[in-house]
């Protein structure tokens, strides 16, 4: 009942294209302004609707959760796509912050960890 799922990502991101139109229209900007990340909170919110979610049976749930289990990593990997080639186009600056916050990220990593671990030895 995958086909289920891709019925309710294809609602969804048609829902979310016209609304991002329309925003682009509202705010005077002829572009599509946040159409895919309005079809993927509709995604999640329609995924875990309690009413909607006692109307499906278990096939058809599977596939609505493989469905959007694969399309937000694949909307973040477009996004991040994009990004990177705007960075890359817009000269030296662009790709020295983008490299220092992912720096910054990866240093925070282990005094995270340690702050979770003192947390969780005092509970």
């Amino acid at each position: 009942m995958v086909i289920y799922g891709v019925g309710l990502l294809a609602a969804c991101m048609l829902v979310g294209v016209i609304l991002g139109d329309l925003l682009g229209q509202l705010i005077g900007v002829q572009a599509n302004v946040g159409g895919v990340g309005i079809a993927m909170l509709l995604l999640i919110w329609a995924t875990n609707a309690s009413r909607l979610k006692l109307l499906l049976v278990p096939p058809t749930a599977t596939g609505i959760t493989f469905w959007s289990a694969m399309y937000i990593p694949i909307v973040v990997a477009m996004a991040a796509k994009q990004n990177v080639l705007a960075a890359v186009s817009s000269g030296w600056l662009a790709l020295i912050a983008g490299v220092a916050a992912v720096a910054v990220s990866f240093a925070m990593i282990p005094l995270l960890s340690r702050l979770g671990r003192r947390t969780h030895d005092q509970s």
